[in-house]
């Protein structure tokens, strides 16, 4: 809960550092868990806005610098914030689902949570499952297309599907979306890959992990979100996300399941913090799904006519399949983005206090 911090920003972000234990790249003394996907927190308060239920602000903390990341947002732990609000009784609960509107503070964008509950608490226990998530749950839905435009105030930042960026003399062909959290698209042609390749074998690969950074670099400067290129890993690790996408394709999946090209309408890779995801975040799948619904986007020329229409686009990635309702209007070469709903579960693991160095609070006394 934003209560449970210190009001003032510096001090704030150095109670969470040491909470996490960064920087340290084993996050030995805090209870970060040394990878990119379990370093993040969400700062929970309730909303003075009547648009609002509750005030969620995303943090990516970093375990190789004293720096924490408040450019973006996250799919997975947006999926907590209205559970949370429900058990901790910020939210009236109502059966069987209730609805949470979550102000992302990081965008100052909408987000809205449906929440199955069951006696006054949000439900954990159901037979939906998420490929490259263990086990089972209660099924929630949350609805992104309030968060079209979250950080540049458009969904094409550039006002064009398509753009290119030069890198070593060589011209790439890229989309720059914003919703959800901002994307580079990029075919895995263009790279030199085919794009089935597993997270690990891509990331072995140093010449096209720099390459890859060199372009979202450059991207990031036509995003807003640096004035340099060479200020985008330190200043902006987290946005923008780099997505390699190409045509539906066999493949194996981290857990040895074979996802067959027909059971998919686009394959893709996904790099963040520098590093490539072992799956596909939520906030990837719903940029995904907005591109998907962009005449002329990278994205777009991936899919077959029926891909295009359908209002759920499937998206193969190196856990297994992930899907996404993605509905839009396009009218006078403009896209309206209508729709935006992926599934999620979520459950509480612990309650507990975290002890902080004294000297934390006291300026190394």
């Amino acid at each position: 809960m934003k209560q449970d911090l210190p009001s003032d920003p510096d001090v704030r972000d150095k109670v969470i550092l040491a909470a996490f234990g960064s920087p340290d790249v084993r996050q030995i003394d805090g209870l970060g868990g040394a990878d990119v996907l379990t370093s993040k927190l969400a700062v929970i308060a309730p909303c003075a806005s009547p648009d609002a239920d509750v005030d969620y602000t995303f943090g990516q903390v970093s375990f190789e610098q004293a720096f924490i990341d408040y450019k973006g947002n996250c799919g997975n732990i947006s999926s907590a914030v209205g559970p949370f609000a429900i058990d901790q009784g910020m939210v009236p609960p109502v059966e069987p689902v209730t609805t949470v509107r979550i102000r992302q503070t990081n965008s100052n964008t909408i987000l809205v949570a449906e929440v199955p509950v069951k006696d006054g608490k949000a439900c954990v226990n159901g037979d939906f499952h998420i490929d490259g998530v263990p086990g089972t749950g209660a099924r929630l839905v949350l609805d992104w297309s309030g968060t079209v435009g979250a950080f540049t105030g458009r969904l094409l930042p550039t006002g064009n599907p398509r753009d290119t960026i030069e890198v070593n003399g060589t011209g790439y062909p890229v989309s720059l979306v914003d919703a959800g959290n901002t994307l580079v698209f990029i075919a895995a042609e263009d790279l030199g890959i085919k794009g089935t390749e597993g997270a690990e074998e891509i990331e072995a690969d140093q010449g096209l992990m720099e390459t890859i950074q060199a372009i979202r670099s450059q991207a990031a400067v036509l995003l807003g979100l640096v004035d340099s290129p060479e200020k985008a890993a330190l200043q902006s690790p987290y946005n923008p996300f780099f997505a390699i996408v190409s045509p539906s394709a066999g493949y194996v999946a981290r857990d040895g399941k074979t996802v067959s090209p027909e059971d998919t309408d686009l394959t893709a890779r996904l790099s963040f913090m520098l590093k490539m995801h072992k799956t596909y975040p939520i906030t990837g799948t719903v940029c995904t799904g907005a591109a998907a619904r962009i005449p002329g986007t990278v994205v777009w020329d991936m899919l077959q006519e029926k891909a295009r229409k359908n209002g759920t686009l499937r998206i193969g990635h190196p856990g297994g399949i992930v899907p996404v309702e993605a509905e839009g209007v396009t009218e006078n070469n403009q896209t309206r983005i209508t729709r935006l709903g992926v599934y999620r579960t979520a459950r509480r693991i612990m309650d507990g206090l975290v002890y902080i160095p004294k000297s934390v609070l006291s300026g190394g006394e």
